[in-house]
């Protein structure tokens, strides 16, 4: 798993280069913030991507908040790493087969400060972690930002988070630190390996009421066969983990996704899956 980190990073400067070649596919309802946000305590800006539902323009309507990370990867193949997850045009089908709507507030990473950003403890490889800094611009940065400029639904039932591999770790990290925040949570393919302590800080963390957690990943992720099955074992631990603590507060699913791997094609298959559980009519669901 330390080797896909590695070649995740080499290869971000290639692939923003390549996008520059590549046309945009990000919907209408796609906008980037301008200018880019400071982010208080790492002297850096970061862009803001924002999808608007259907009918965002001609409703008075307030809407329920999806907060994601590698903004690039979410609308446009045309800023994507290896491809898009086709957010928007997953919510677009979503808002008229479900009635699901839903902004989505998607932060960029840092390209090379993504290792250090999207992770909430040092690491003896990889070194100091900025994880609680940029968590705190989400919330107090960001989501201040966007309740002021958009019509939003401010509440912790009506806001989540979501995010993949270093993105999902995160997401899963920001409903611990942050409870009264977060309510609803995605969690793709988390590298859960660059992390031990995140297990003891879950088994500790007291989840509020009515806390939805969605936790998937592939059984093909990684660069070897070990790859596969460490990948699987961090999973299934974490998910002993929060079998204890289910019950009234917590809402759990948990799925290991036969033949899937760690890309943006997994995780935009499993996209409208998870925005069904976190967000759809719990009535509805199994």
């Amino acid at each position: 798993m330390m080797r896909l980190a590695l070649v995740f990073i080499l290869l971000l400067a290639a692939a923003t280069c390549a996008a520059q070649a590549r046309p945009s596919t990000a919907g209408k309802t796609v906008h980037v913030l301008s200018p880019p946000l400071a982010i208080p305590g790492l002297d850096r800006n970061r862009t803001i991507r924002i999808y608007l539902p259907p009918g965002y323009d001609t409703s008075r309507k307030r809407y329920r908040v999806l907060y994601m990370f590698d903004a690039q990867n979410l609308f446009d193949d045309a800023t994507s790493f290896v491809g898009e997850w086709g957010v928007d045009e997953s919510l677009d089908a979503l808002a008229k087969s479900d009635g699901i709507e839903l902004i989505v507030v998607g932060i960029d990473h840092g390209d090379d400060r993504r290792i250090s950003e999207l992770r909430p403890w040092a690491h003896p490889r990889f070194g100091k972690a900025e994880g609680d800094q940029f968590l705190d611009f989400v919330v107090g940065t960001v989501k201040p930002f966007i309740d002021r400029n958009y019509r939003t639904r401010t509440r912790r039932k009506d806001t989540g988070i979501a995010g993949s591999s270093l993105g999902g770790l995160m997401a899963h990290y920001a409903v611990l630190r942050h409870p009264a925040v977060f309510s609803r949570v995605g969690i793709f393919s988390p590298s859960y390996w660059i992390a031990d302590e995140i297990y003891p800080a879950t088994e500790a963390a007291r989840f509020k009421r009515g806390t939805r957690i969605y936790l998937v990943a592939g059984d093909k992720e990684g660069q070897s066969e070990a790859d596969h099955a460490q990948t699987v074992a961090n999973v299934r631990k974490m998910e002993s983990v929060l079998q204890r603590l289910k019950g009234r507060r917590i809402a759990l699913k948990t799925v290991i996704r036969a033949g899937a791997s760690h890309n943006e094609a997994a995780w935009r298959t499993e996209f409208p899956t998870v925005i069904r559980f976190l967000f759809g009519d719990p009535s509805r669901q199994q």
